[in-house]
């Protein structure tokens, strides 16, 4: 049985982390400061599913908070890893306000690093996204892709993680995965992300914004698939990037014709220009996955879909009227 910390723990990926991981029966610390970045009500289901599990405990902590997270390390500690799952997350938010993506994205996780340093912790992993690919990179995305033209500040503030987390690497010997998640979606999901969106605008009969022309497409994976492979990426590798994703790009208009399927009713929809931060198309290449951890997706798409709009239906009283606009 090891001892994780696992920061994010009431977010959407960390949460099915810390799930899978209780259930092999380890033990779970978990951290998050609760922010109110999306509808918190969603943060609380998650976190209700993981409450008096055996081995879970959790605390209200910012990884921005270095006291905080000292004490926490005496009180909890020691660890055998740390899975940095905590971020502000999302292309258009970053645009906005690009501070707070890069305190938490970057200067947290170097917070994280330097406990790890100072405490004896070998190994770290650490989230990041297919945002860095941006747009001139051939397609499937390689993990050795040049990553240096971010389109968005949080696709900067999660390569200036990687970065630091290289650097620990290197001078401290810190053991490292930085696992590049290709678009998440499945129950629980987060609101900002198009396909909670597009199951609740078009189950509630509400206008279905479409930025672009709908032909753009997106690696969408389910989110068990990329807890297993973030759990997957806590075995030694020494420093290794890889890629998360299902291989297996969707064209964003026929994953509205699946909705509209599963839900039974037409999506009305209503096109918007393409935000200049977004990328035409994402798809992973996973090869490094397969060969490294052992790990491919196992999830369809269709099956993933059809999970998710049963979670909507049995929480539709209250997902309704999450806020899906910002």
């Amino acid at each position: 049985m090891a001892n994780y910390l696992v920061t994010g723990a009431a977010g959407f990926i960390a949460s099915k982390t810390c799930e899978l991981l209780l259930g092999a029966g380890h033990k779970v610390t978990g951290v998050d400061n609760m922010n109110d970045a999306y509808d918190v009500r969603l943060k609380e289901w998650r976190l209700k599913r993981l409450t008096g599990k055996p081995g879970f405990a959790m605390e209200r902590l910012d990884i921005c908070d270095q006291g905080g997270l000292r004490g926490l390390w005496k009180r909890a500690g020691p660890f055998d890893a740390v899975v940095n799952l905590a971020a502000r997350a999302g292309v258009r938010q970053s645009v906005e306000n690009p501070w707070v993506y890069f305190e938490t994205n970057a200067t947290g996780t170097l917070n994280l690093l330097d406990l790890c340093r100072t405490n004896g912790t070998k190994k770290f992993v650490i989230a990041s996204t297919s945002s860095l690919y941006g747009k001139h990179n051939p397609m499937p995305y390689s993990e050795d892709a040049n990553t240096d033209r971010a389109l968005s500040p949080y696709a900067a503030s999660k390569k200036a993680a990687e970065a630091i987390s290289y650097t620990y690497h290197y001078l401290h010997g810190l053991d490292v995965s930085v696992v590049r998640y290709f678009t998440v979606y499945g129950p629980s999901g987060r609101p900002d992300m198009s396909l909670f969106r597009f199951v609740q605008w078009t189950a509630e009969g509400r206008p279905v914004t479409v930025f672009g022309d709908g032909s753009q497409s997106r690696d969408f994976t389910y989110v068990d698939d990329i807890a297993r492979g973030t759990i997957a990426a806590l075995k030694p590798v020494g420093f290794e990037v890889i890629n998360l994703g299902s291989d297996k790009p969707a064209v964003l208009i026929d994953v509205i014709r699946s909705i509209e399927r599963l839900l039974g009713k037409k999506a009305k929809l209503r096109y918007e220009p393409m935000h200049p931060a977004d990328v035409p198309a994402t798809w992973a290449s996973i090869g490094k996955a397969k060969t490294l951890l052992g790990w491919v997706p196992q999830t369809t798409l269709e099956k993933g879909l059809e999970q998710l709009v049963s979670w909507y239906r049995e929480n539709q009283a209250w997902a309704k009227d999450v806020r899906t606009d910002g």
